[in-house]
């Protein structure tokens, strides 16, 4: 892919293009001076104005001092435009910092900086230095992949002239690469001993006698170099090179986590060393810190703050709502499902029901399981023509999912899309605008939260431990139940997550799922940070949910009735009545079809047909005889046709159900009576037919109040039947499908199971509180 590197200056509301010369961008038959100010590589396939990209400052930053005006510059090296390098230029400019950007476009020639080396950083330095050599130009040098930088330009300068120096570097706890080295440090009294390169200060004159003291080849440790330097006490005295020793203006995280606290003052973040009552104005994710300095870039640099919420989510957006269908990206969604998963009829309508052309949208799909076959090849059937493209993996070709997801990414560059969106069977995208707003969101990776309902288990970590696997950050808790919305660097997403197209066309960030015998997610978040690309997960507007599959029993009939413990948010929306909460309308009246018979919308239709599903399946009825070895006593003295819930394994859903769905019913007109939880020994189903039982004599029931649930439908299902209360001589024959009638059981409501005529009648009983 062809790469044009371009350059902005806002001068004077103009904007004036700029051509690459080598590492310094000069403006385009414009001669500004030697003082320009240089930019960054830009992609023209990344969708992003150039203008966010990097908003140039067209002078030096000046300081007064009494009478003196001093120029100020601050200069990083960077050969890629990695999301490190995009943050650090982001906080440049909340803080109006000018910078000059060395060796972006060139081939980064300093070794793997994982080891020693980056001496290319110093040749590079040691280049621009010699235009400055006789200045009294004050450079600040920092890396930029993993710096933010937290103030501006005086605050800076008056930290620096507090050292009396005419160089400080930044200071750490570690003698690195060169351990030996240590004893030739001077001692300090308080505060971090060696140096560190990632940071420094100075006038350009003493630098620049620095950096060309001695030479260094481009794979040299730079850090090395200036600690020869350092510990060479007559240069170290000639050009009085000091050390920030408590982080007064560099903050090196690497061993230093425990020194530092986020904190908030009035609208703005700001880090404190607590070890040293300091306040850095440059932080460093140096070493092993970097998932740390990314949980804290989160909140820095003006990103968020408690009172406007977060600021850095709108940087380099899109917006798709107001342009033609046409020009939108087109998207892969690579659905995988690798295991069991409850609702899975519901998943799949979610994404056919997101709001995105379908002539935009490939379908890729890994089922790995067979007991989702005939659901899938359903769906499929019903609206897999309607896609840009298909392609579909069946559980008979036995692919894992590690190679499923290589084949996705695959197709993914074969149909040439622009975003892969990741969407494993556990994720419900409820917010049919979630891919749209999603892409908008304009991120390399950037995950929806989606979280178990009712609980604290998410599809991303805030933090790792140290062995790699989870650990809670300290805003998780905020960030999953929307007490902080944003947008939120982090160092693992799994489940659903968009990938822009130019990560994986880029051969040196193109996704793997192969790392260190990890399952594929971690191994795709391992490799992701290992190539410095940011994994974002949103929590700015509400997406979806996860499911829970860990105890999804497929042997049993119709296994998502099951879930009430697992999936409640799910079973709910499946198998409660659309109308159940305007029961607990407060202008709504209870129907009352007979005195003291109260009846309610309670469960749905599917629930009804997949309930008699499940006893039919089970096929176990009694034979409606007084003797019952189900019952403790082994005698019932008035006998039906029936499956106890025990029976089908959904005893303790049901006593759940009755705690959840019936009891706030019972509170509301059985005025005065309290039991929570419910109890009830009797819940069966009863099945009324001609040639078995076709009804029932007189009779109370063992209970304080009895339910009585509609299966099917009189007059469709099932002629005649209905209940009598002999007291009231008043009838309930055209009960409603789903619906409960609710009475007092013993004494006062003596009743009789009216005979069916034809078809077979269902009706859930319970006796509750005996």
């Amino acid at each position: 892919m062809h790469k044009y590197v371009l350059f902005l200056l806002f001068l004077k509301g103009h904007i004036v293009s700029l051509e690459q010369n080598n590492e310094c961008l000069v403006p385009n038959q414009h001669k500004l001076s030697d003082d320009i100010i240089c930019g960054v590589e830009y992609n023209s396939s990344n969708h992003q104005d150039i203008s966010d990209v990097y908003n140039a400052h067209s002078t030096y930053a000046t300081r007064r001092t009494g009478t003196i005006i001093k120029d100020f510059l601050l200069v990083t090296v960077a050969t890629n435009q990695t999301d490190g390098f995009q943050r650090f230029i982001r906080s440049a400019n909340v803080y109006n910092i000018p910078v000059k950007v060395l060796g972006m476009g060139r081939q980064w020639k300093g070794g793997d900086m994982n080891y020693a080396g980056g001496g290319f950083k110093v040749n590079l330095l040691k280049e621009e230095l010699a235009k400055y050599k006789g200045d009294n130009k004050i450079i600040l040098f920092t890396d930029s992949y993993d710096i933010i930088l937290l103030a501006g330009v005086d605050k800076i300068l008056n930290k620096f002239d507090k050292f009396d120096a005419r160089v400080v570097f930044a200071a750490e706890g570690f003698c690195w690469p060169d351990e030996s080295l240590a004893a030739k440090y001077p001692t300090v009294q308080r505060g971090k001993r060696f140096l560190n390169s990632g940071g420094f200060i100075g006038y350009a004159s003493e630098m620049y006698s620095i950096v060309t003291s001695s030479e260094i080849s481009n794979t040299d440790d730079d850090q090395l170099f200036y600690t020869n330097v350092y510990l060479n006490e007559d240069l170290r005295n000639k050009l009085r090179i000091k050390l920030d020793h408590k982080a007064e203006i560099f903050q090196n995280l690497h061993g230093a986590v425990g020194d530092v606290e986020l904190r908030f003052k009035g609208s703005e973040a700001y880090l404190q060393n607590t070890a040293y009552n300091t306040n850095p104005l440059i932080v460093h994710g140096n070493g092993l810190s970097k998932l740390v300095l990314n949980s804290l870039g989160n909140y820095l640099a003006k990103s968020w703050n408690p009172e406007d919420g977060c600021l850095s989510c709108w940087d380099n957006t899109l917006l798709l709502e107001d342009k033609p269908v046409e020009s939108y990206p087109t998207v892969l969604i690579a659905v995988f499902i690798e295991q069991p998963t409850p609702f899975l009829e519901e998943f799949l309508n979610k994404i056919y029901n997101l709001a995105y052309p379908k002539n935009k949208l490939h379908l890729f799909i890994h089922n790995f399981v067979d007991y989702h076959k005939e659901l899938v090849d359903k769906f499929l059937s019903k609206y897999g023509d309607e896609y840009k493209s298909l392609k579909r993996i069946h559980p008979g070709d036995r692919m894992n999912e590690k190679e499923a997801r290589e084949l996705a990414i695959n197709y993914f560059q074969m149909k040439s899309c622009d975003y892969f969106l990741n969407l494993e069977s556990e994720a419900h995208l409820d917010n049919p605008h979630s891919l749209r707003l999603l892409i908008e969101q304009n991120r390399s990776i950037v995950a929806p939260l989606l979280l178990r309902p009712y609980k604290a288990w998410s599809n991303f970590w805030g933090a790792l431990s140290s062995d790699g696997f989870y650990a809670r950050s300290m805003d998780y808790m905020e960030i999953i139940h929307n007490e902080r919305r944003g947008l939120w660097n982090v160092p693992y997403i799994r489940a659903c997550y968009l990938i822009n197209g130019t990560v994986i066309n880029n051969p040196e960030t193109r996704p793997s799922y192969d790392y260190d015998r990890l399952d594929p997610d971690m191994a795709f978040c391992a490799n992701m940070r290992k190539k410095d690309v940011f994994l974002y997960v949103s929590n700015r507007m509400d997406f979806g949910h996860l499911v829970n599959a860990d105890n999804f029993d497929t042997t049993r009939t119709n296994s998502d009735l099951y879930q009430l413990f697992d999936n409640r948010w799910d079973w709910e929306q499946r198998y409660i009545h659309e109308n159940y909460t305007e029961n607990f309308n407060p202008y709504k009246t209870p129907e009352q079809p007979c005195p003291d018979v109260y009846w309610f919308p309670i469960v749905s239709p599917r629930f009804c047909k997949e309930f008699i599903e499940i006893m039919e399946a089970f096929g176990q009825w009694s034979d409606g005889s007084n003797k019952d070895p189900r019952l403790i006593g082994g005698y019932e003295n008035v006998p039906t046709r029936d499956i106890h819930m025990n029976q089908v394994g959904l005893e303790p859903h049901w006593m759940e159900f009755l705690k959840l769905f019936v009891r706030p019913l019972q509170e509301m007109v059985f005025l005065g009576y309290y039991h929570d939880p419910p109890r009830s020994l009797m819940n069966f189903v009863v099945r009324y037919r001609i040639d078995e039982q076709p009804s029932l004599r007189p009779h109370h029931d063992s209970s304080t109040y009895t339910i009585n649930i509609a299966l099917n439908r009189p007059k469709i299902d099932y002629q005649g039947g209905g209940c009598r209360f002999i007291r009231y001589n008043c009838s309930v024959t055209d009960t409603r499908l789903g619906w409960m009638l609710m009475h007092p059981g013993r004494l006062t409501h003596y009743h009789e199971g009216l005979p069916v005529k034809g078809g077979t009648r269902y009706i859930m009983i319970s006796f509750v509180d005996p």
